[in-house]
């Protein structure tokens, strides 16, 4: 039988997941802010699974304590605990578990201020003020951060290895066509998140180099200069789970321009005593 923390980890990865699926639909509508709900409810069971494996797998540590009242009405030195409105019991928050861990040195700055800025995006999310560009571009930035430190922190904290998944954001160039705009305009709400964003960012540790809380993803697109340009792709035989490395044509004569006779011509040019076997 799992443990709660193990049962929670395979949730938190599952809703990870999902978030990167979702998002990587170009079709799909919605899908920018509903990777923010699905991955911030990962981070909240990822968060919450380190707590309990922290606490013996005490199901009572995430619950809220709070006081009772006596019938005089004064507080009772006894502690109940605090019930949702269908009479559930109320968790401890991502924001009060993620700053627990911080203090215990579990969890790394960074880390934290990249889930705080998902965190507020999730939540512009909802109230449904999303509609600039620049929504998209800073929801990849953040997101991509945040998957790299989501893998970090499971292989880290439960030893469990996540290359078997794509943790990969589709990045936009290949999704939505680059639009040129002479200026964006942007409302009080975008304005303050950006705002927000920069001082996260300024705060950021940078002698860290395993978290990060933006991560920027430049995709170049270039031209081919044959028709027939033909790919390699290389696989590391004995690692099923390698990244596969593919090799066209065109990089192969970006690196490497010369042909076998402006070889032997540079050669002449270079070497007064050079030589040509006959063949």
């Amino acid at each position: 039988m799992k443990s709660r923390s193990k049962e929670l980890i395979d949730k938190a990865i599952a809703a990870t997941v999902s978030a990167i699926e979702v998002y990587n639909k170009a079709g799909f509508q919605y899908r920018a802010e509903t990777f923010c709900i699905l991955a911030i409810n990962g981070w909240e069971l990822l968060i919450k699974a380190k707590w309990l494996n922290q606490n013996d797998n005490k199901i009572q540590s995430i619950y809220v304590k709070e006081t009772r009242r006596k019938k005089d009405g004064s507080k009772s030195k006894k502690l109940r605990i605090k019930r949702t409105r269908s009479g559930n019991p109320f968790t401890y928050s991502l924001d009060y578990l993620a700053k627990k861990l911080i203090e215990q040195g579990h969890l790394e700055q960074n880390a934290w201020a990249n889930i705080q800025a998902l965190l507020e995006l999730r939540d512009s999310s909802v109230h449904f003020y999303n509609s600039s560009p620049n929504f998209a571009n800073k929801l990849q930035e953040i997101g991509t951060a945040s998957l790299k430190n989501f893998v970090s922190l499971v292989e880290e904290w439960f030893e469990r290895d996540l290359s078997q998944f794509n943790f990969y954001l589709m990045p936009l160039s290949f999704m939505e066509l680059p639009t040129q705009t002479n200026a964006i305009v942007l409302n009080n709400e975008q304005r303050n998140f950006l705002n927000y964003l920069e001082q996260l960012e300024t705060g950021a540790d940078e002698t860290d180099p395993k978290y990060s809380i933006t991560v920027n993803i430049n995709v170049e697109f270039t031209k081919s200069k044959t028709n027939d340009a033909l790919g390699v792709r290389i696989v590391d035989s004995s690692n099923s789970n390698a990244p596969a490395v593919r090799i066209t044509e065109e990089d192969v004569l970006k690196r490497y321009p010369w042909d076998y006779k402006t070889f032997i011509n540079k050669c002449k040019e270079r070497y007064s005593d050079f030589k040509l076997n006959k063949t």
